[in-house]
């Protein structure tokens, strides 16, 4: 790494030309970062204590829930640090910190999220095998692949980015260090590298997405068969919470990292960033607990063990 690299503290612009801005995200961030630690926390403790949640759906649901917890983590802490004072400054070390991780737990919630739709498309296209495909060897291989996968991106896609020499350039017009803001640093042709992370989102973003969308077009394929008005209600409301949460993760990322040079990303870039790193970890437990009867009831057990216990 070069030696800028090292010893330069980076200044985080973010919205600090919006100092009464500011004052308001500081609340919205802080009171979505203890939801989502809150909400996420309940649903890994009662995926992980309830007998009647031990299933595929509630292990892949936990994983997303300590991807959440982990992913906002990396970046809030110092985000609200920068909203609440006149410091905007995070250390290089910090930064490359940050890099790496966000980028890891980010790519693996792209990838865990497609694993997610494999496990409905399993429950609902193949109700009579699914025990036996959605077997507890294959659900700890497909969590192990979406981990690896967002470490190796990582890996790759920080290690080259923090090796750019950016010539004293340590301005960066946003609230954390992200891999498409940091490239623009750079004081040399950094087209390569554009070419670099456009593949790896289309490997990462597209190409998860597009088996997102083929899992649920034969979902939709089997809904659309069955005659019971009850069992079709039960299939919509075992994938409604999914899709909701994909629709919000990836229509906010990709928007950054398919076009990263677009003038609406430079415009609104920030926001879309603020969204799928604060608001949608936040949002991901409600729209899991509100939707779902299991995980209702669930709390409900876990209320009741607490309140016998004296908690």
């Amino acid at each position: 790494m070069n030696s800028s690299s090292v010893k330069e503290d980076f200044v985080l612009v973010g919205f600090s030309h919006q100092p009464n801005l500011e004052k308001i995200l500081f609340v919205v961030v802080l009171v979505s970062y203890l939801l989502t630690l809150m909400g996420n926390t309940v649903i890994i403790l009662i995926s992980s204590t309830d007998s009647k949640l031990r299933t595929p759906m509630y292990f892949f649901l936990t994983h997303l829930s300590l991807v959440d917890i982990c992913f906002t983590t990396s970046i809030v802490p110092q985000l609200l640090w920068n909203l609440r004072g006149p410091a905007k400054t995070i250390t290089a070390l910090g930064c490359a910190v940050q890099l790496y991780v966000s980028l890891a737990l980010g790519s693996t919630e792209c990838i865990l999220l497609a694993v997610m739709a494999f496990d409905r498309y399993a429950a609902v296209c193949k109700p009579l095998h699914y025990a036996a495909v959605m077997n507890p060897r294959l659900c700890q291989a497909l969590a192990g692949v979406a981990w690896l996968s967002g470490v190796g991106n990582a890996l790759t896609q920080s290690t080259v980015t923090l090796w750019l020499p950016r010539c004293g350039h340590q301005w960066l017009h946003h609230f954390f260090c992200e891999v498409p803001s940091m490239i623009k640093l750079a004081c040399v042709d950094i087209h390569a590298n554009e070419v670099q992370l456009f593949i790896a989102s289309l490997v990462l973003l597209l190409l998860p997405l597009a088996l997102i969308l083929m899992s649920y077009g034969h979902i939709v394929k089997a809904i659309i068969r069955i005659k019971s008005v009850q069992a079709w209600r039960k299939a919509l409301g075992t994938c409604g919470s999914h899709l909701m949460v994909v629709s919000l993760f990836y229509g906010t990322i990709t928007a950054v990292y398919i076009q990263p040079n677009s003038s609406y990303a430079h415009t609104y870039g920030k926001f879309i960033s603020l969204f799928y790193t604060v608001v949608t970890p936040a949002l991901n437990p409600l729209i899991y607990t509100l939707r779902n009867k299991d995980v209702k009831e669930a709390l409900g057990r876990l209320f009741h063990r607490a309140r016998d216990l004296g908690l």
